[in-house]
């Protein structure tokens, strides 16, 4: 018994007055197909989606026209649903249908065949009532102008919030695409955080957006693969949706790259003939050896998707016939000890490759995959990869988070799983509060969601898992924000190591605080993780507000003066000026001005059109920077200005000033070959600086002695260097080939460029000492 009609028009109620019948045309205006509007194209009828959803790489959608249907849906949640929760979804059914009537898909089909088919996609994952009507309602608020308010009054604010959090923020003026973009993500993740079924329901309408995107124009194909393959994906793979996480990175290949798409697949087809004996070899053997070592296992191959195999020829340089030389296979086992059994059998079976054997099992993945990974030499030579897992496992190996819903009834155990998924999410409310706009805060999500990952461990010995590639910073935020903030130094397997090196497997990682130290600017060079980067930016923010203020008010009044405007700005103005710049306060936007995030050149000229000059879009002269009055570098203004490590200028040396975003203003000299490669990038950031008169201070310099292999000779060299009043921070030395010379090096604090070159002759008379020089970039 079907619980909805099939036909949309027999919903039962009649359609408001408010909603005319649309043309397809009209439907389509302003659309954006990524989110499941009108410019996309539904099934009509859709399909069964299984609840391990196809990876096959040789899927491509199939589009049909005809009328929207229920039937599949009606029956999928009867399956699992009781009768008081039919109802609700068929109200929810009813309202949506009402809301979409008149309005089309680009293919001419009507419009709830895609909240219908959404709906499918979650009732595979067997989700609660609330999300399959939340499915279903997902796109009444974005395209009928429906408010939250009477969504509420009408399923209750769960359903509300979930519909909410899948709408995006049409109502609101963004200075550009990107900007809008980053907002909506910003305000799905942030949804998301409070509540999964968000993600869930967002990752089904994608899904189901891209499997019917043909018919779109190419252009737009692309810019919504692209955003599929940069977030979307990532996201699923996070959270262990690994079937839609294959689906739609197959997806995204084939619409960002048709011809390379149908040309891999039309190459697996034709391979997987001549693979054929071989598979049959190896799963003949497999399943006969584990069943004579009374295990009970399920085995089969594994094919590569299309992309997978594209990305792995493009990574690794191999051709597609190197990469089809590997065969995969997965074996499922009745029992966790068995797990290692097998794997024993296995290589009792074939020689292990040394070197391709992980454990996954014993240090899960961040996304709760376990599987044990290991690569064999088969038959004929060739490398075959096996997955060893349990049933539960794979459960969640292909279901992810969505297993808790699938399986809440059986026997897997989800809580680490869902522990691991709330701590990230609640990372993502942590990085929110220290993130000064939308764009930063997607840009600190991105950089989490990449799947590579290594494990360090603490010296209590717990597992810490961080993006490859991470730094001990990172692994100071990744435990306490104050951790961070307060480090100073850190000791790896018990030696002491630099801030800066990156952490690899099985590391135990120590770190030292002190309440007296503060975050340095320099970590966001080298910082890999989203909250890492939020928490330092965080702190430059907000610490060194009045330097910032300070240095701000300074570069705006120099850029006013260079356009022959009084720097005072009257109060009309400046009110002016803050609601059309979006910043609350002067002050706000002078700190903004005087860490990098906004040019000064720029709010100059947008004053100068508010005053009634020329258009404030008119263009800058990027090299007015030398026309203006320099500003003045003392050493003592903090952590807004920063001394360039890569050239360290000393007073005396000619410099400039480079305004990079959210670190202030870095001093270079004027010959340092980094400056130079970076002002062809980014000419518009670099402004005339001087060195002040009064200079209380001992700035870093960096020498280097060519020296004679003699007993005493660093002795000598050290007492010299103190001698001429300098301190020594750092000796190292290089040895050459023959163990005659070697080279000394010195970073050494000094007063200025009169008393270096003091220092430089005082120790050239040392002997033993060939050559000295100053170290440059």
């Amino acid at each position: 018994m079907n619980l909805i009609p099939a036909d949309p028009t027999l919903s039962g109620k009649p359609a408001r007055a408010k909603q005319p019948a649309t043309t397809p045309a009209e439907a389509m205006s302003g659309a954006d197909a990524g989110d499941s509007t009108a410019s996309t194209i539904a099934s009509s009828a859709p399909a069964p989606v299984p609840p391990v959803i196809s990876s096959s790489p040789l899927a491509t959608p199939t589009l049909t026209a005809g009328v929207a249907s229920v039937t599949h849906l009606t029956e999928k949640l009867a399956e699992y649903m009781n009768a008081a929760d039919l109802k609700k979804v068929k109200e929810a059914y009813r309202f949506s249908d009402e809301m979409h009537l008149g309005q089309v898909r680009k293919s001419g089909e009507p419009y709830i065949s895609h909240p219908i088919a959404v709906a499918e996609i979650c009732a595979d994952w067997k989700l609660d009532a609330q999300a399959i009507m939340a499915a279903l309602l997902h796109d009444v608020m974005e395209d009928q102008d429906v408010k939250k308010e009477e969504l509420i009054e009408r399923f209750g604010a769960p359903v509300a919030n979930l519909v909410d959090g899948l709408s995006k923020l049409e109502k609101i003026e963004f200075q550009s695409q990107i900007e809008a973009q980053a907002e909506n993500f910003r305000k799905m993740l942030l949804a998301m955080a409070s509540d999964v079924r968000v993600i869930l329901i967002k990752l089904a309408d994608r899904l189901h957006n891209m499997r019917t995107m043909e018919v779109m124009a190419p252009a737009k194909k692309a810019r919504i693969s692209s955003e599929t393959m940069e977030v979307y994906v990532p996201i699923a793979h996070r959270l262990g949706l690994n079937n839609i996480y294959r689906e739609l990175q197959d997806l995204s290949f084939s619409h960002l790259y048709p011809l390379r798409y149908r040309t891999l697949a039309k190459a697996v087809k034709a391979a997987r003939g001549n693979r054929r004996e071989v598979v049959k070899k190896i799963l003949e053997s497999v399943k006969n050896t584990l069943s004579m070592a009374s295990i009970e296992a399920e085995v089969y191959g594994r094919e590569k998707t299309l992309y997978g195999i594209y990305k792995k020829m493009r990574s690794k340089h191999l051709s597609f016939s190197q990469v089809l030389d590997v065969y995969g296979f997965r074996v499922v086992v009745d029992s966790f000890p068995n797990c290692y059994v097998a794997l024993g059998t296995l290589h009792s079976l074939y020689k292990p490759m040394p070197g391709k054997f992980k454990d996954y099992i014993a240090i899960r993945k961040l996304n709760g995959y376990q599987s044990l990974h290991t690569t064999l030499i088969g038959p004929y030579g060739t490398p075959v990869e096996f997955q060893i897992r349990t049933q539960e496992m794979h459960r969640t190996a292909e279901s992810g988070v969505a297993a808790h819903w699938l399986y809440k009834n059986g026997e897997a155990n989800m809580s680490d799983l869902q522990q691991r998924t709330h701590a990230w999410l609640q990372s993502l409310l942590d990085i929110q509060q220290q993130t000064g706009d939308s764009a930063e805060f997607l840009e600190h999500v991105k950089v989490d969601l990449f799947p590579d990952s290594v494990y360090v461990f603490t010296p209590k010995s717990k597992i810490i898992a961080l993006p490859r590639g991470a730094t001990p910073i990172d692994f100071a935020y990744s435990i306490h924000t104050g951790i961070g903030d307060h480090t100073v130094s850190v000791n790896i397997n018990n030696e002491p190591a630099s801030l800066r090196t990156e952490l690899r497997n099985g590391d135990i990682v120590e770190i030292v605080t002190d309440a007296n130290s503060r975050p340095s600017p320099t970590w966001l060079s080298f910082v890999r993780t989203g909250k890492a980067r939020s928490a330092i930016r965080h702190h430059l923010r907000t610490i060194n507000l009045p330097e910032s203020i300070t240095l701000g008010e300074q570069l705006l009044s120099q850029a006013l003066s260079s356009l022959g405007i009084n720097p005072e700005l009257e109060e009309h103005l400046a009110e002016r000026l803050l609601n059309e710049s979006s910043a609350k306060s002067l002050d706000e936007l002078y700190a903004d001005i005087g860490i990098g995030k906004r040019m000064a050149a720029l709010v100059a000229r947008h004053i100068f059109g508010l005053r009634g000059g020329e258009s404030a879009s008119a263009p800058v002269d990027h090299n007015s920077a030398a026309e203006l009055d320099p500003v003045t570098i003392c050493g003592s203004e903090g952590v807004s200005v920063q001394l360039a490590p890569c050239c360290l200028p000393i007073p005396g040396d000619s410099i400039v000033g480079q305004l990079r975003r959210d670190q202030g203003l870095l001093v270079h000299t004027n010959d340092c070959t980094l400056a130079k490669r970076q002002k062809i990038k980014e000419p518009d950031r670099w402004i005339a600086v001087k060195w002040g008169t009064e200079l209380n201070r001992r700035f870093d310099s960096r020498i280097k002695l060519l020296i004679n292999n003699e007993k005493g000779i660093l002795a000598r060299v050290a007492a010299e260097i103190g001698e001429s009043d300098a301190n020594i921070t750092y000796v190292g030395m290089d040895e050459d080939k023959e163990h005659v010379l070697h080279q000394l090096r010195f970073t050494i604090q000094v007063k200025d460029r009169v008393h270096l070159a003091g220092l430089l002759r005082n120790v050239r008379r040392v002997a033993g000492v060939n050559r000295i020089l100053r170290e440059r970039s």
